[in-house]
């Protein structure tokens, strides 16, 4: 694997920040922040991805299955896709501020 495949690959990783009430519980109580990642992607990608992409101090990764439900689409029966979302954990210090205000 080459470098720029490497770089290529972790700027990939991280879909974007999941929003939801319970991903802001775990963002108050335990400084942690949810994002949507890859389904093939490890926790070490998902941390080198973070830090590269935030420039910040990933101190700890958490990763969640999360099955697709059972829907309708018309008359057809279906079924979202499977994903995989990321709780991370940022060092003391470190924050990331998606709306780009300081």
């Amino acid at each position: 694997m080459t470098a720029a495949y490497a770089k290529e690959r972790l700027m990939s990783v991280v879909l974007g920040p999941h929003m939801s009430e319970k991903a802001a519980v775990a963002g108050e109580r335990d400084k942690q922040i949810v994002f949507r990642v890859r389904r093939d992607s490890s926790k070490a990608e998902i941390r080198r991805a973070v830090e590269l992409l935030f420039d910040v101090k990933v101190e700890a990764v958490q990763v969640v299955g999360v099955k697709g439900k059972a829907k309708r689409f018309g008359r057809t029966p279906g079924r979202r896709q499977d994903w995989k979302k990321a709780y991370v954990s940022l060092a003391e210090g470190s924050d990331i501020n998606f709306l780009g205000t300081d």
